[in-house]
């Protein structure tokens, strides 16, 4: 221990203030600001010295030894289909079981069956079974919403491209579920389960839904099957979640007092745990149902039918009309859906609460609805005119005109301002970001990217950033992956600004609350091809349509987290700076955003991965690089080994982003 002496004729020094964890803390996040200022410094600096030298650039024609080695494993996939045991008997016979059901439900709603002209039901029996099921699982204005929307889509005349869809969305839920709510039951009892289990949900989740169909179609070929398998993949996962955490949800108390009244397990489950989740459960139906509508549109690239091919042909042949029209049934089908299973959650609570006549005769009435129901599907099996939908959709011409109209008055009036801005954005900050990226040494760039992950994630995500970085030179695509990281990189950082404005907004006022949440929920259910159908009338076909169709598909959710993140400061803490005479803007940010560090990073790793899952989305527009590698892989047998590759390199890049920023906000949380 050492003692300080002071000495005569000094000044006496104030004693220093002692440094606690604080400090300690305060001075790491300080260097470690500094370390990464350094590295982005370094990095500059060798960028000037070494542009354009080992970038790995391809041609879009070249293929590397691995992509060649995907299209000779695809080609001995095709010919040995028929004769290799393992098609035989395992992928063929899984592909015929998927293949008979989704024919089985549109023979039965949407397509001809056999020896007639029309399904074996037809529109007026579809919609009856809509309203009834929808009021007998609901309530009565959710089925007048049911009837409206479907009634909605064939004035659209697009009834048989709405059922088609409806057909490929039953099916996937339906084998989805099969498979999630028995899994989902298991992970809420095992903790040893549960801690298996959520690696493959966060790997099936994270990986973005274009990835899913390339493998799939080597397997299961194109079509109903694979778009249905693929939409199965997607939609399990948050029913897994959902169901786990009902059952883990329900008072331990409750489980207790049946253990101890003499109840197995068998009977804690099915008497006391499943019907006390019931509620939980039947949302996660719900955003199954969700993300099986997403997928099925995006399927569509696989020769899904359906509302999805509908968009892709107008998008395609810039059809803008068309695009609209369809995307607004997509819209439509969504609310309804939505709402029917969302009602169907609340309809117990809802029956306790309600003290109407009418409930004392639920069970006559629904009786004598399922009577009408029975009806009116006999007269659509049975009558042309109850099984066409009548008219020739005459509101759907308007709605494309009308489109079309509004699509041509801003590309006269607002061409102007929406090209000044997308060439500031594309100028200013899109170009010299992926030249710094796409010229560099690729050692260069990646040497940053790990040492930028162990810097903000840890040693663990410095590994992860390694071994991504490692198999994305593997793949063959490093250039175009460098291209795609700058576009998700600007569009992430405009993520964040709007979740940073509109979330503390949203976290500083309720009314603005709920006035926004309505927008942001409708933003995240609606399919991501309908984004890009205004956006490429006012921005044309480019890079930066791509970007801001990302945008708004992510925002909401980075929006929604940076709220909930500012609401929780405590109200002490606001109120002691408001004493101490801080103003609104030093309130924000200087103890709101700080105290809600952790939101912001869970925000920045959300966006990131809600725009990359846009990637291949932007390709269809003229975002090039990854995603045009992938559409081409599709549309292109030579080029297929190529697409193969470029999916592979989304998910290395969402794997290899997801750990870092997952580790940063665990950081930022401690």
């Amino acid at each position: 221990m050492t003692v300080a002496v002071e000495k005569p004729g000094q000044p006496q020094k104030a004693d220093a203030p002692p440094e606690g964890p604080a400090t300690a803390t305060r001075e790491r996040k300080v260097s470690r600001g500094m370390v990464v200022a350094a590295i982005l410094v370094g990095w500059l600096v060798l960028f000037a010295l070494l542009r354009g030298k080992q970038t790995l650039a391809l041609a879009a024609a070249d293929l590397t030894d691995l992509h060649r080695w995907f299209n000779d494993a695809n080609d001995t996939i095709g010919a040995n289909r028929n004769t290799n045991p393992l098609f035989l008997y395992f992928f063929n016979e899984i592909r015929l079981v998927i293949d008979t059901l989704v024919t089985f439900v549109q023979e039965l709603i949407s397509q001809p069956s056999a020896g007639r002209p029309v399904p074996q039901i037809g529109w007026l029996g579809v919609v009856g079974i809509a309203g009834y099921v929808s009021w007998a699982f609901g309530n009565w204005r959710v089925a007048l919403l049911a009837v409206a929307g479907f009634t909605f889509m064939g004035l659209q005349g697009l009834w048989q491209e709405s059922m088609d869809t409806l057909a490929l969305i039953l099916c996937a839920v339906l084998v989805a579920l099969l498979f999630a709510i028995p899994l989902g039951v298991w992970a809420g009892l095992s903790d040893r389960f549960n801690r298996i289990v959520t690696p493959f949900l966060d790997f099936m989740q994270t990986m973005p839904t274009f990835v899913y169909l390339a493998p799939l179609t080597l397997f299961f070929l194109i079509g109903g099957a694979s778009a249905t398998i693929a939409t199965v993949i997607y939609a399990a996962p948050p029913a897994i979640r959902i169901t786990a955490h009902a059952i883990r949800s329900v008072p331990k108390t409750t489980v207790e007092a049946a253990d101890s009244l003499g109840a197995t397990r068998r009977q804690a489950l099915t008497k006391v745990l499943l019907p006390m989740s019931k509620r939980t459960v039947v949302m996660g139906v719900n955003q199954s149902i969700m993300a099986a509508l997403a997928m099925v549109t995006i399927a569509a690239l696989i020769d899904a039918p359906g509302l999805g091919k509908t968009v892709v042909q107008a998008l395609q042949s810039l059809d803008v009309g068309t695009a609209f029209n369809a995307g607004l049934a997509i819209v439509v089908m969504a609310i309804v859906l939505d709402r029917v299973t969302t009602a169907a959650s609340a309809r117990e609570e809802e029956a306790r609460r309600s003290a109407g006549r009418l409930l004392a005769w639920r069970k006559q009435l629904l009786a004598a609805g399922g009577v009408v129901t029975a009806v009116l599907v006999y007269l659509s099996h049975t009558y042309i005119w109850a099984a066409e939908f009548p008219g020739e959709g005459d509101i759907g011409s308007s709605i494309a005109s009308a489109a079309d109209t509004a699509t041509t008055w801003a590309q006269d009036n607002l061409a102007g301002l929406t090209n000044a801005f997308r060439d500031a954005i594309t100028n200013g900050l899109l170009n010299p970001f992926q030249a710094l990226l796409t010229d560099s040494p690729w050692w260069l760039v990646g040497a940053v990217l790990i040492a930028l992950g162990a810097v903000l994630g840890g040693l663990r995500a410095g590994a992860t950033a390694a071994l991504c970085v490692g198999l994305l030179v593997g793949t063959g695509v490093w250039s175009d992956a460098m291209t795609t990281l700058a576009s998700t990189v600007v569009a992430t950082v405009l993520v964040m600004v709007l979740g940073i404005v509109f979330g503390v907004w949203m976290g500083r006022s309720l009314l603005v609350d709920r006035v926004m949440r309505p927008t942001l929920d409708a933003a995240q259910v609606m399919p991501p091809f309908v984004y890009l159908v205004p956006f490429l009338a006012l921005f044309g076909a480019s890079r930066f349509t791509a970007i801001v169709a990302a945008i708004v598909y992510a925002a909401p959710v980075a929006i929604k987290i940076i709220a909930d993140g500012v609401r929780a400061v405590p109200g002490t803490t606001v109120e002691a700076a408001t004493s101490a005479g801080c103003n609104t803007w030093q309130i924000i940010t200087k103890v709101q955003l700080p105290m809600s560090r952790s939101a912001l990073t869970l925000a920045t790793n959300q966006g990131l991965i809600y725009v990359l899952s846009m990637v291949v989305v932007g390709g269809l527009v003229g975002a090039g690089a990854l995603g045009y590698d992938v559409v081409a892989g599709f549309s292109q047998g030579q080029l297929y080994g190529k697409g193969l590759a470029a999916g592979l390199a989304i998910v290395l890049l969402g794997v290899m982003f997801d750990r870092i920023t997952q580790a940063a906000a665990r950081r930022a949380s401690a």
